[in-house]
């Protein structure tokens, strides 16, 4: 599946972008750059290879390597000290410069 101009223009959209024809040619090129590669990857074998659950330490901490306690902070104890009930909604309200009773209401910054 290749990329088109059309697809480029249709995402700028969503996002609210506006881009120039030389933008968009270059992200039509880049984005198809990056299809290409990953059709290279795919044409890997990888049947030999143990499916991971986590690519990175970050998630958990091999106590077995001592340069892994920079990610010590996944395996605390949870902690429920600290923790405090939110506001009541009527109190969260309360302030608002404007509100429908169940919702802030806040002024549009998107224009389309």
């Amino acid at each position: 599946m290749k990329v088109t101009a059309k697809d480029v223009s249709y995402v700028a959209d969503l996002a609210n972008l506006e881009l120039s024809d030389e933008e968009r040619q270059r992200m039509v090129r880049d984005l198809n750059s990056i299809l290409d590669y990953v059709d290279l990857l795919n044409e890997l074998d990888t049947s030999s290879v143990q499916a991971m659950a986590q690519v990175s330490d970050r998630y958990g901490v091999d106590r077995s390597d001592q340069r892994s306690d920079r990610f010590a902070y996944a395996i605390r104890e949870d902690i429920k000290e600290g923790l405090r009930k939110s506001l009541p909604h009527d109190v969260a309200l309360q302030n608002a410069p404007e509100s429908d009773g169940t919702f802030f209401k806040v002024p549009k910054v998107i224009d389309r």
